[in-house]
């Protein structure tokens, strides 16, 4: 019996030894249980750190339930989900331990807290290169918080918490950071790296943020799918970034986010981005992955239904530059925006091949205001060089319009739209055509921020070089109000755009606009206008 022990253990050491020799590494060999009661975190850290030391290798997780406090991820490993492998976020309110401190960032005032922390997260790395998460298993953040406090100080010297009531969390949650200690908020964090690959895995619950990453360059995204309580993936201030051949369900916060904030302590813009067959939605927590795809949940950060879309913004202190967006649908979910309100331009964005349905929101809405929670002396932004083409859109909410709205100071520039077909769902009053719509200029940036639009199609204002190329819009239910209202426009083209109209509701509103000009549209004269203080027709 001695002996037969004695050649087991060499067997098995053996096999250890040759494991590790060619640079894999089986978690279960460094005491991971993966029985989802017993806390696994040393055993996955020492696995990473035993690869590490021999220059890199595959974590390898056989199926098991593998529960975690914070993984620290370092260069040159892959973490390999086998099928049935999932990595379960612990509850540090039922298990004896927390997840690591977040870290101290003197620039936290400039953006919400879970923009501002890494390690308090299921997986995190900073400063590390060459690392991929991949394999069909899942990532189930169970025991993740969804909260995320606002700034954690007033921006500027003598402004109170009081003044900064449009720069809170949508959600309005101002709690103390202290309460956050040893609670995690997202499934994974990445921080000034490169070089990192995500591919084919689930993430389920992922916190605040599925996937965080900032200042992260040559970042791949691939086959993912995602089924969470808030953000999907927040790309903030990361360059050369591929997303393509996900599934992102996001009820209740964005699905595929660009930012680029002052997390790191100075703008830098989130460019060369391209984001390309995938899909976006709004269904219920659970229902994507589950295949019911249920639509009863209506709860979301702020009053505009469920979230689940595409954007650029909020968070916009060092702008986007040469986005390419194409091959995407939304469903069940807020159209696609394109937001920058803290001092970051956005330049060279091209949008293609848009296919939503059950749009709660605005389905095309570019905002450029000034709500510079960014420091003193940073200048409003520019939008400039928008194309945006082949966009079909059905049952859009009847509210809002499409929505392109830049400032008086500092209008949108060049912005393109061809080959767009929006069908919506009706039910706007000639009340509501008459409307008066504030600045808000300094608010969050969402299409309720205007209240319901005058137009029911594009409501289009302070905006300077603009052509709308193969256009039609549609309602369902009967709409008074105009299809177009153009309000502080300069240069503006309609070429074959088309619309259907309520009786006695009019096609255009001009308000102060210059150079305008409809041409091939159906049974419709072509215009030329030079100037209008104010026109309907």
């Amino acid at each position: 019996m001695r002996v037969f022990l004695s050649v087991v253990i060499l067997v098995f050491l053996a096999n250890v030894s040759l494991s590790q020799t060619n640079g894999f590494y089986n978690v279960r060999d460094f005491g991971a249980k993966g029985d989802g009661e017993a806390l696994d975190t040393d055993s996955v850290n020492k696995t990473i750190d035993a690869a590490v030391a021999k220059g890199g290798g595959t974590v390898f997780f056989p199926a098991g339930s593998y529960l975690c406090f914070s993984i620290r991820l370092k260069s040159n490993i892959t973490i390999y989900l086998d099928d049935g492998a999932t990595i379960l976020a612990a509850d540090p309110s039922v298990h004896k331990d927390k997840y690591d401190q977040w870290e101290p960032n003197e620039f936290d005032m400039y953006q919400d807290f879970g923009h501002s922390h890494w390690k308090n997260s299921l997986m995190w790395g900073i400063g590390i290169e060459n690392v991929a998460v991949m394999g069909q298993g899942k990532i189930d953040g169970q025991g993740l918080s969804r909260r995320s406090p606002g700034p954690r100080r007033p921006r500027s010297v003598g402004e109170t918490p009081t003044s900064m009531a449009n720069n809170v969390s949508p959600l309005g949650e101002t709690s103390p950071l202290t309460e956050m200690d040893g609670i995690g908020t997202k499934a994974i964090a990445l921080k000034l790296s490169r070089n990192i690959t995500l591919r084919d895995f689930t993430i389920f619950r992922g916190g605040h943020f599925a996937l965080l990453a900032t200042g992260v360059d040559n970042l791949t995204i691939d086959n993912l799918r995602v089924d969470t309580n808030r953000d999907g993936f927040d790309i903030d201030s990361c360059r050369n970034v591929r997303i393509s051949n996900s599934y992102v369900n996001t009820p209740n916060d964005d699905a595929i986010v660009l930012k680029s904030s002052f997390a790191l302590g100075f703008p830098r813009a989130t460019e060369n981005v391209t984001i390309t067959n995938s899909q976006v939605s709004g269904f219920d927590l659970g229902t994507m992955l589950d295949g019911t795809f249920k639509t009863a949940q209506e709860f979301a950060p702020d009053k505009d239904r469920v979230t689940g879309r595409i954007k650029l913004g909020t968070e916009s202190n060092g702008g986007f530059k040469n986005i390419a967006i194409s091959n995407i649908n939304f469903v069940h979910c807020r159209g696609f925006a394109i937001e920058t309100v803290d001092g970051g331009n956005i330049e060279d964005v091209t949008v293609s091949n848009l296919t939503m349905r059950d749009i709660t929101t605005a389905p095309i809405f570019i905002r450029l205001g000034k709500r510079q929670r960014a420091p003193e002396g940073t200048p409003v932004a520019k939008v400039r060089r928008i194309i945006i083409d082949n966009v079909v859109v059905s049952g859009a909410h009847h509210e809002f319009a499409s929505i392109i709205a830049g400032l008086t100071e500092s209008p949108v520039e060049d912005v393109r739209l061809s080959n767009i077909r929006i069908h919506y769902n009706g039910g706007g009053t000639k009340v509501n055509a008459v409307r008066e719509i504030p600045e808000n200029e300094k608010n969050y940036p969402e299409p309720s921020m205007f209240g319901v639009t005058p137009a029911y199609g594009f409501y289009v204002r302070h905006v300077r070089g603009i052509t709308f190329n193969n256009l039609e819009v549609s309602f369902e239910k009967d709409d008074a109000r105009p299809a177009f209202f153009l309000d502080d426009v300069k240069n503006i083209a309609f070429v074959g755009a088309n619309a259907q109209l309520f009786p006695g509701a009019k096609m255009f509103v001009l308000k102060n606009v210059s150079n305008f000009s409809s041409s091939q549209s159906r049974n419709r004269d072509d215009v030329k206008i030079a100037t209008a203080e104010r026109r309907e027709f």
